[in-house]
């Protein structure tokens, strides 16, 4: 991936490797007042690490308090098309903030990975990204091919009266991220794909059809109510669970005013 992880802590180190160990392709870079595993690189200070290595990743993670990322990368930043994509991360791995060359540089794509893989809330502030406030939730067999669920996505959208540009996220279950038809189906639409913790699924309060079939397959109570009530903000349903061509779908409004 061209990313490099900076962390200024031993709870920091952690979070980063298990981050590393689920994206891949990753460079740690550690305080010295943590211990450094074979292969990490130490460092004794934030601001002149970020300038040795600010034009050398296309993505920099930063486990640390946004307030030190910014005083690292000001004096730094050049173009929203040449600056790396920066995303901060909290220690307790709770929030993944997209910070810098988000739309363009792809941040926002990074803070949604990052996301996905610690179950981290992705903080993107983009204005045209925020202003979509529609979810849709998918639940499919294993297998189901990525023009029957494009078409689903399709016809769930024209039942409930809106339109591909208002959604914000397409979310599933956790135990669907290597789901390669519902991976291309979003590449294709253009759609940012968002994995919900099987745990939050179980434990979520929210009013919604379960799923005997579901259950005793997966063991979640349902996939498509959930995971697209979860995915956002003072959400509700304006399509309940359907069935179309085989695939389960819900679609869920943000009501953020």
């Amino acid at each position: 991936m061209n990313t490099a992880i900076i962390t200024l802590s031993e709870t920091g180190a952690a979070v980063a490797r298990r981050l590393a160990a689920k994206l891949g392709g990753c460079d740690i870079y550690l305080h010295e007042c943590a211990q450094a595993l074979a292969g990490e690189t130490s460092f004794p200070a934030v601001v002149p690490l970020t300038e040795e290595i600010f034009g050398s990743y296309r993505n920099l993670i930063y486990i640390a308090p946004c307030g030190v990322v910014v005083r690292a990368i000001a004096p730094l930043v050049c173009h929203k098309l040449s600056d790396p994509a920066v995303v901060v991360l909290d220690v307790g791995a709770r929030w993944a903030v997209s910070l810098l060359s988000g739309h363009e540089g792809g941040a926002n794509d990074l803070a949604l990975a990052v996301g996905n893989a610690l179950h981290a809330e992705p903080v993107i502030s983009t204005t045209t990204e925020a202003e979509k406030s529609v979810i849709v939730g998918i639940g499919c067999r294993r297998g189901t091919p990525a023009d029957t669920l494009v078409a689903v996505i399709h016809e769930g959208l024209a039942m409930a009266g809106v339109s591909l540009q208002e959604v914000r996220y397409v979310a599933s279950a956790q135990l669907k991220s290597d789901e390669a038809g519902l991976l291309d189906a979003c590449a294709r639409l253009g759609i940012p794909l968002r994995f919900i913790a099987e745990d939050a699924i179980r434990a979520c309060t929210r009013d919604f059809d379960t799923s005997s079939f579901v259950s005793n397959n997966v063991n979640l109570p349902a996939v498509a109510e959930p995971s697209a009530l979860l995915a956002g903000t003072k959400t509700s349903c304006i399509l309940n669970k359907t069935i179309i061509r085989g695939a389960t779908i819900a679609i869920a409004r943000e009501n953020c005013w």
